[in-house]
């Protein structure tokens, strides 16, 4: 077994971070649109405590299921990523930190993991096995690293 990673296998770890954080993220997102509902999660987040639930509910159910498929594609992913991890540092300081740790007693380590895992996306991008990739190629704009 190799001591170095290789180009390959570090593109396969971005895509298995990248594939598995958007599906929960796109799966959140679902959830809070056709289960809880827009009305259900906007009087969620109100009893949180998160300040203008009515409209920050939409916003996060918006941005996890269009940022997580997003991430499982590969497509503006360190957009969509820098923003999902932004809405989890926002619910990990509104409402989890002070619940402690565990997810059991409404904690922190869902949010924590997921905000991580966004910025690392966010900070080391797609990888080759994407979308992005796909159609931007080498590309070295700004644009397309955004894009990818």
């Amino acid at each position: 077994m190799a001591t170095t990673s290789s180009p390959a296998l570090a593109d396969a770890a971005r895509a298995v971070l990248r594939i598995a954080l958007g599906a929960v993220f796109f799966a959140h997102g679902w959830q809070k649109f056709f289960e809880y509902t827009i009305p259900g999660a906007q009087g969620a987040f109100a009893q949180m405590g998160v300040p203008a639930a009515q409209v920050a509910a939409p916003i996060a159910a918006g941005l996890e299921l269009v940022g997580g498929a997003l991430l499982i594609v590969g497509l503006l992913t360190r957009v969509a990523a820098t923003l999902l991890a932004v809405e989890m540092l926002g619910a990990l300081f509104l409402v989890h930190v002070s619940a402690g740790m565990f997810v059991e007693k409404g904690g922190m380590e869902l949010v924590l993991l997921l905000a991580a895992g966004a910025a690392a996306v966010a900070l080391v991008g797609p990888g080759r096995i994407s979308l992005g990739a796909a159609i931007f190629g080498r590309s070295s704009g700004r644009l397309a690293a955004l894009a990818a």
